[in-house]
């Protein structure tokens, strides 16, 4: 949520924001997970393994610990990831 909505905030652009928060806070099949201890250390390993920026390990950790079987994303980024399938975006358009 955290990186969508950064966009909105420089530009003072409430809209964008709240339509990004209406948007993720509704979603179904969308599951907020908080981070703890495991994620946290799991990330550190990722980012140190695949080069990642700590939000990028945070994301993956999370997903991977989660049971999630694959990432949206537009950051090719996450392709260097082992064991969860990324779909990027920009390659499908």
């Amino acid at each position: 949520m955290t990186e969508l909505l950064v966009h909105g905030y420089p530009e003072n652009d409430q809209r964008k924001i709240d339509i990004f928060y209406s948007l993720l806070s509704r979603y179904p099949n969308l599951q907020w997970i908080p981070p703890d201890l495991k994620t946290a250390d799991a990330a550190a390993r990722m980012r140190a393994m695949y080069n990642l920026r700590t939000p990028d390990a945070i994301q993956a950790a999370t997903a991977l610990y989660s049971g999630a079987t694959g990432l949206v994303t537009n950051d090719p980024a996450f392709m260097r990831v082992k064991g969860i399938e990324t779909a990027v975006l920009d390659r499908y358009l």
